[in-house]
């Protein structure tokens, strides 16, 4: 397991193709949710949490959905983008070991939740560094994580039997896998690059 957090930062991989379906031991899995479950939250309200999918059938009807919206996104691409798309695959949900579906509860910690009265999405950037966490601990066990996006929340919440008023954030997908690309998908099929450093920082004003 590499403790080097920069090192981890580098190697961390939104991960679709590469995984192998192998197991994840339930210590590892504890750790990586305890990572989680350690992230700074607004109010210290917690408002997370989490799902674990292995049902292939759920697995299945929600790779179904996600092809759906992926072909309807397509559909609103110019020829060149639609090319580039085309070479993206988009999600390893039925390839992945597990899945992980980290859900937002905005009543966790009301009613009044230090620190969020002028900042109504505290509560959801809160879960956002959950999944950080999430994602960071995978990456130093030598897992891969993929966040798949292309979902509609109502459908996610009626699959996975979620209560009304509770937001699923993230559907991850995680397991061992053959390796971790050394440069992110979309980068190698030419969708976008990086934006340099110096050009996302700004000094006392925009």
């Amino acid at each position: 397991m590499s403790t080097d957090l920069y090192e981890v930062i580098s190697r961390r991989r939104d991960v679709r193709a590469e995984f192998t379906g192998d197991p994840v031991p339930d210590d590892v899995l504890h750790r990586i949710l305890a990572a989680a479950h350690a992230a700074p939250s607004v109010g210290l309200s917690q408002p997370w949490d989490f799902v674990i999918v292995r049902d292939q059938a759920v697995r299945r009807d929600f790779h179904a959905h996600v092809r759906h919206e992926s072909t309807v996104f397509a559909a609103t691409l110019d020829p060149a983008a639609a090319r580039s798309f085309e070479r993206i695959k988009i999600d390893g949900v039925l390839e992945s070991t597990l899945s992980i579906v980290v859900t937002y509860d905005p009543e966790r910690g009301g009613p009044a939740v230090l620190g969020r009265h002028a900042i109504a999405d505290a509560g959801l950037y809160s879960v956002c560094l959950a999944v950080q966490n999430l994602w960071l601990a995978a990456t130093a066990e030598n897992l891969g994580v993929g966040w798949v996006s292309f979902y509609r929340e109502p459908f996610l919440r009626r699959l996975l039997g979620i209560p009304e008023g509770i937001r699923p954030v993230a559907w991850l997908c995680l397991g061992p896998v053959a390796r971790l690309q050394a440069t992110p998908d979309l980068e190698r099929h030419g969708w976008r690059r990086r934006r340099p450093l110096h050009t996302a920082v700004h000094h006392d004003r925009w």
